[in-house]
């Protein structure tokens, strides 16, 4: 590839290894602090999860893929080690994807015994099967599923030269792409998206059919359920039509040789599937009501944390006072009691 369309390669994996951590950040303060009790609900620990998966692939991911293209040169085993971290992020984020759609269906059909199942002991089990799951899959190349026999030959032939550095290090050199096509993506990628389709006809299926049945109360209530449905089911469709790409070109390069696919189309490839990580804060501040009120919050402390920042500490007092005295004037009634309930829990918070 020539030296301009690598500078505007790295360019872009620097944008996007910034935009993935800071939306990703704030997402998780956003269902952590600015939504009441959101960490008792499965729907929402799970998409902290998706978003802790989405910040490491931009503080880890992003730069192990431009270091890990021969601009390292390493042991294959500290190779293959570091191949593997992208591995287990990708591994992940399908599984809290997964982890999403069941609990939507399981919300969705089992209403009765929702609560009793979806206990918050039980959420943070299922995270930590998650996560643990991701490792195990993701680090299956160490345990013997590798590429880099040559590597490690050619890494022993130049080591007893002193003045030959080591070979270079790139993902494929170490990786086995028939393990990235039968194993990673048939196994660890296309079959939990096949469930997760599933998954989500048969809510859309349910939901469609008791909107036709119930009153308008309860209309209602299935309308903004099939709102978050639509909302995570975009989640998942971003997802595979960001990352399929870049597994059917792997597909192209096992079954068809180096030829099949250009350098700069396998580039491209890599950036969508990391764009897809910087995506996800903006479809939920789109779509979800809850985080997109809380994204609402965090800009207008921020806003005011910059004013009191700027010199404007008279302003910040007299707003702080103006506050205060509000909530002492209001009264008795029930907003006294709702005003006096969100500042002392937004206190609490900050402490």
């Amino acid at each position: 590839m020539a030296e301009w369309s690598w500078v505007a390669y790295t360019v872009l994996e620097v944008f996007i290894a910034v935009a993935c951590c800071l939306g990703n950040v704030l997402v998780v303060c956003a269902v952590c602090i600015g939504i009441r009790d959101s960490l008792r609900e499965p729907t929402f620990c799970f998409l902290v999860s998706l978003a802790v998966a989405d910040f490491l692939v931009g503080v880890a991911a992003v730069p192990l893929a431009v270091l890990l293209d021969g601009w390292v040169s390493v042991t294959p085993d500290l190779c293959l080690l570091l191949s593997c971290v992208v591995l287990v992020l990708t591994q992940a984020s399908v599984l809290s994807l997964l982890a999403i759609a069941v609990d939507r269906y399981l919300r969705l059909h089992t209403p009765l015994r929702y609560k009793v199942l979806a206990t918050q002991r039980r959420t943070w089990m299922a995270l930590s099967v998650c996560w643990t799951l991701s490792c195990l899959l993701g680090f299956t190349p160490l345990f013997g599923w590798h590429n880099y026999s040559s590597l490690a030959s050619d890494s022993n032939n130049k080591s007893s030269s002193p003045s030959v550095i080591s070979p270079p290090c790139t993902f494929l050199s170490v990786i086995s792409l028939p393990f990235m096509v039968y194993f990673n993506f048939l196994g660890c990628v296309m079959a939990p998206l096949l469930v997760m389709t599933l998954l989500y006809t048969r809510i859309f299926w349910s939901l469609q059919g008791r909107l036709k049945e119930s009153g308008p109360q309860a209309q209602a209530s299935l309308l903004r359920e099939k709102r978050l449905a639509c909302s995570l089911a975009l989640v998942l469709i971003l997802f595979a039509g960001c990352w399929i790409p870049l597994h059917l070109m792997n597909c192209l390069l096992l079954f068809q040789g180096p030829q099949a696919v250009t350098q700069g189309t396998l580039y491209t490839g890599i950036l969508l599937s990391h764009a897809n990580s910087a995506v996800n804060p903006v479809v939920y501040a789109c779509r979800i009501p809850k985080i997109q009120q809380a994204y609402n919050q965090i800009w207008r402390r921020f806003i005011v944390w910059l004013n009191c920042c700027h010199g404007d500490k008279q302003v910040c007092r007299s707003t702080t006072g103006s506050r205060a005295n509000h909530t002492e004037t209001c009264g008795s009634g029930g907003k006294t009691l709702t005003k006096d309930h969100s500042h002392f829990r937004s206190s609490m918070l900050e402490v």
